[in-house]
């Protein structure tokens, strides 16, 4: 008998999380180190828990996940996105649930390039008539 884990990738910003959920106690390991001592204040733990308290599934998948990329906000939602599409694979009707509360659809906000001529992307040089 095969253990069946479930993959997904999330993505946030230039962050990209790739995800195994395999049936478990709920731990939670990114990039080997338990998530938080990789991701450090306890703000973030709700963001990763979301999606399984959205979809009643709390602690039954373990979650093995990859991270690169981004800061560690934009890696906390990448992870969150890709925990999201993977409960997709475990059961598709969590689909309603999940798109709902806004887990499945990718943040396309993303920096914007700096342009010619100009301070930044936006702000321009401070000009001077005389």
């Amino acid at each position: 008998m095969a253990l069946e884990r479930f993959y997904a990738t999330g993505k946030r910003k230039t962050a990209v999380a790739r995800v195994w959920l395999t049936p478990g106690s709920g731990k939670v390991v990114v990039n080997q180190i338990d998530a938080n001592a990789y991701f450090g204040g306890t703000f973030k733990t709700p963001k990763i828990e979301k999606p399984f308290k959205v979809t009643d599934n709390s602690e039954k998948f373990d979650v093995m996940a990859t991270l690169k990329g981004g800061g560690k906000a934009a890696q906390v939602e990448a992870l969150a996105h890709g925990i999201s599409k993977a409960l997709l694979d475990v059961d598709p009707e969590n689909r309603l649930a999940l798109k709902r509360s806004g887990l499945l659809t990718r943040d396309p906000r993303i920096k914007e390039r700096k342009k010619y001529g100009q301070k930044g992307a936006r702000a321009k040089f401070q000009f001077s008539k005389r």
